[in-house]
């Protein structure tokens, strides 16, 4: 029988797959459970702006046809959004996409790139799956360090990805830090900035990388995605904005009809309905404050989130509470798979599922 691993590229063997957090049909499925409250993956539990559901069933009498392969409308409207030019920004199936891009346009054979450890795991992979070497530095006080990733730079560095706010722990890199670090990195480095979560950011310390992009660092990506605030998770829709030299080769590299015409058009309507984003925001910081003041009376240590979740220490091995939490119909994500093994990542959920979770964790710990 052939040994089909010996064909693949060379390190792709040692790659892990990546586990997204259990979706609800099969914990459904697993344990015969008929209600289920998923905290795990960082989804928008209110949901969308009813404007965007309009469209998605309006759009849909016209899914045999090909999208937009240019995005042309929702780039107009990201562009009005941000007061930038349309060729400053690329379109991805969701931002993790465009990290792929990234990866695929700059890193070359033995190439170096600088990540926080633990941050967003595509970072690495991309990076092997260029032939590129990872460097990973350990987060400090849950945060990047980022004296510690300059300390890390050679002259085969290529890229930086720097995850603010991160992800798993909720911290932000504040103005004064960013400065600093600007001041000293080299221009023929490319710097990502990977901004999930910047809209649940209420910190007036917090810079977006966008802003550096403004005062002219034209080595700077930042990654933006419907996913999170938006409530568009399913429909795998992000973007990325950067210099026009820089989102041309990323252009080269992009799959055509990389992000399907129901997205595109739901897209726009979200971006336009601030008026539901702001009611979502108010809604998650309600959440996170009822959480934190129930966490604060179970005696339980959490870092200061800037998100829509909260790392918490539980002062229990995190995969059994995770399992016993899954038997109860909670979903919430174990930290012992991003080295913290007694810490959980919690989404802040609705008043209902907070306060649901908040009973269980007092059941179980």
């Amino acid at each position: 029988m052939t040994d089909i691993t010996k064909m693949c590229r060379k390190g792709i063997n040692n790659l892990g797959v990546y586990a997204p957090g259990k979706p609800i049909e099969e914990v459904k499925r697993e344990l015969g459970l008929e209600h289920i409250i998923k905290l795990a993956s960082n989804e928008n539990p209110f949901g969308c702006s009813p404007k965007a559901i309009e469209k998605i069933k309006e759009e849909a009498e016209n899914v045999f046809l090909y999208p937009d392969g240019n995005g042309y409308y929702l780039k107009q409207t990201i562009s009005e959004h941000y007061n930038i030019k349309v060729s400053q920004i690329i379109l991805g199936n969701g931002s993790e996409e465009i990290v792929h891009m990234i990866a695929r346009g700059f890193i070359n054979q033995d190439d170096e790139t600088i990540m926080a450890v633990p941050s967003f795991p595509r970072y690495e992979t991309v990076t092997r799956i260029m032939g590129g070497i990872p460097t990973q530095v350990p987060l400090k006080d849950f945060k990047y360090d980022l004296p510690a990733i300059a300390s890390k730079i050679t002259g085969k560095t290529k890229i930086i990805f720097v995850c603010n706010p991160n992800n798993p722990t909720a911290t932000i890199l504040r103005k004064d830090e960013l400065d600093e670090f600007l001041s000293q990195l080299p221009q023929d480095i490319i710097l990502v900035f990977d901004e999930a979560y910047s809209e649940y950011v209420d910190d007036p310390q917090y810079k977006s990388g966008l802003t550096y992009l403004k005062e002219g660092y034209e080595n700077i990506i930042v990654l933006k995605t419907f996913s999170k605030i938006y409530g568009l998770a399913g429909l795998r829709i992000g973007y990325g904005i950067s210099s026009p030299q820089i989102i041309d080769i990323l252009n080269k590299v992009r799959e055509p009809f990389n992000t399907n015409r129901i997205a595109q058009k739901a897209a726009i309507e979200v971006l336009k309905d601030q008026e539901f984003v702001n009611k979502v925001r108010k809604e998650n910081s309600k959440g996170r404050m009822y959480l934190e003041k129930a966490f604060d009376k179970m005696g339980l240590e959490y870092v200061k989130s800037y998100t829509n979740f909260i790392f918490v220490n539980i002062k229990k091995d995190s995969k059994t509470i995770f399992e016993k939490c899954l038997q109860r119909g909670i979903v919430v994500r174990p930290g012992y798979i991003f080295g913290y093994p007694q810490y959980l990542r919690i989404t802040i959920g609705t008043e209902e599922q907070n306060e649901k979770l908040v009973e269980i964790l007092k059941q179980l710990l």
